[in-house]
């Protein structure tokens, strides 16, 4: 039997990216449900490739014009409550929950209830909201893995140690586009120069948040919340080359470095493929087959 997959926020760089690794064993999974908040072009191709009849647009206007043009071929929505209707307790292996900001918070809640696992690459729900996240996985016996690089990096270092061993983290940055570049210079810089990021491709919000360096800052917080840390053991490193993307420092002296090329299907392969209950950390060059 197929391992049913939700991904939240398809048409972002993440979903894509999701998508991109599911259809390379589409054997081994099935896609049940896809979001998005306006590319319904975008979203109609992605139903139709992976053969998906439930999808959400988000914004109104491009959920009306949707329903019209579509309703007689797809289950379309607009509030994630539907969520509730149309799935059944835990009968979701895999959610990739990648909308971008505050309004991934509700859905993330839930679809916890549904999932048996559920990656977050959404910033700001695990920032703001996450003691009603950490509240729900919980309750309801859900695997959290993060896939941000670093904080999957981080994941997959302590996986058999308890968090109280950690010593210190360390959370690598490139630096971003402007890293050389002088002070008396920044008058020169363009919105277009800011999303050039060196080493990966990512949606415009993460890149301009990455040009600035806050994006490093949220990834701070994230850290902070999710290995039960005080800001004091969290550091930043910068590393320009951005193979590196964490480093842990146990409390016995050992320390834990893990490294791949900047390309986040790295991540998200390893957080579906991986038998999961084992938290297998397979090879990087997973992605690339």
């Amino acid at each position: 039997m197929k391992k049913k997959i939700i991904i939240l926020g398809s048409t972002g760089s993440v979903g894509k990216s999701t998508l991109s690794l599911i259809a390379k064993r589409k054997k081994e999974f099935k896609v049940e449900f896809l979001s998005t908040n306006k590319n319904v072009d975008e979203l109609i191709n992605q139903a139709k490739s992976f053969n998906v009849k439930n999808l959400l647009i988000n914004d109104v206007e491009s959920y009306n014009n949707a329903k019209k043009k579509y309703d007689s071929f797809f289950n379309i929505y607009n509030s994630f409550s539907c969520l509730s209707k149309i799935l059944k307790h835990k009968e979701i292996y895999y959610t990739m929950v990648s909308i971008v900001g505050l309004n991934g918070l509700y859905p993330t809640l839930k679809i916890i209830r549904k999932s048996q696992n559920i990656a977050i690459a959404n910033k700001e729900a695990i920032i703001c909201g996450w003691p009603l996240i950490k509240k729900e996985l919980n309750k309801f016996k859900t695997n959290f893995i993060p896939v941000d690089s670093e904080h999957f990096s981080i994941y997959s270092s302590i996986q058999q140690n308890k968090f109280n061993d950690i010593d210190e983290i360390f959370l690598t940055a490139s630096g971003g586009p402007f890293l050389k570049l002088k002070k008396k210079n920044y008058n020169n810089i363009t919105v277009k120069k800011a999303l050039n990021h060196p080493n990966w491709k990512m949606g415009k919000k993460i890149s301009i948040d990455s040009s600035t360096m806050m994006n490093k800052i949220f990834e701070v917080i994230e850290a902070k919340n999710i290995f039960n840390l005080n800001y004091r053991n969290i550091k930043i490193l910068i590393h320009p080359k951005s193979y590196v993307h964490s480093i842990v420092k146990f409390n016995g002296g050992l320390v834990k470095i893990v490294a791949h090329q900047p390309n986040m299907q790295i991540p998200i392969a390893n957080s579906i493929y991986s038998n999961i209950k084992k938290r297998i950390f397979v090879s990087a060059r997973l992605a690339n087959r």
